[in-house]
């Protein structure tokens, strides 16, 4: 996998060093000095060639000038993850059938600003986490565990065996988000836009949860959506510690 651009390959600098197999720079790049130091300490080879190279290395992304070639990104396995976010009392993010890579992107980086998440993907009609979804998540999966299950229902009943509380957002009927309690061991399940959540999922909900709009016909992108209900979760959380 290749990541691209500045706040990506800091970000990766900082926590995964070791997972970094090359970085390739543009002639003149003006933190060359900086990239070079890092990689003589962590053994990783540096590259300088000229724009043009650069250019047709990245596809038309935006590099920034340079190019971190990187392993695969790793999955943690879910019963890892769930036991590391009832210790952190982190809330699980359940994404049933999202196939979007800007829109994980896009959570993920949210994400990472606002706290401790697991996010929780199907092995099968699911967006992965690729090099699209990393160039959009500009070092949040850094930040982010990540799992890969084969039923996405099997995982929420493990969870809700393990004291987590579990909400599902629907576009209308559901309860206001702001007038939901959520407690601190919570998940929260989120479809696709075109779906929704499947009715096999919204079973499992102890609760279904609505952002109301100001305007009916209007709708928020998945990827908003989702900022504005974890944005109260954290808030309650803050409010109680």
């Amino acid at each position: 996998m290749r990541l691209y651009g500045n706040n990506p390959v800091l970000e990766r600098l900082k926590t995964k060093p070791q997972s970094i197999r090359r970085i390739t720079l543009q002639e003149g790049h003006p933190d060359a000095g900086y990239f070079q130091k890092k990689a003589r300490q962590w053994g990783i080879p540096v590259v300088i060639v000229p724009r043009s190279k650069i250019l047709k290395m990245a596809r038309s992304a935006n590099t920034q000038g340079v190019i971190f070639d990187v392993d695969d990104f790793v999955y943690t396995p879910f019963g890892e993850a769930l036991t590391w976010a009832k210790k952190k009392k982190a809330t699980l993010i359940f994404l049933d059938e999202l196939t979007d890579p800007q829109n994980l992107g896009g959570m993920i980086r949210t994400m990472a600003c606002l706290g401790d998440f697991v996010i929780v993907l199907p092995t099968h009609k699911s967006v992965a986490v690729t090099e699209a979804v990393l160039r959009v998540a500009c070092g949040g999966d850094n930040y982010v565990k990540v799992s890969k299950v084969s039923n996405l229902g099997q995982a929420i009943r493990q969870s809700k065996e393990e004291g987590y509380w579990i909400a599902a957002t629907v576009v209308q009927g559901g309860a206001p988000l702001t007038g939901v309690a959520f407690p601190d061991l919570c998940g929260l399940v989120i479809g696709s836009e075109q779906k929704g959540v499947r009715p096999v999922l919204l079973k499992l909900a102890d609760k279904e949860v609505t952002v109301s709009m100001a305007q009916p016909r209007m709708s928020l992108n998945v990827a908003h959506a989702v900022t504005v209900v974890i944005y109260e979760i954290i808030r309650q959380k803050g409010r109680r510690a």
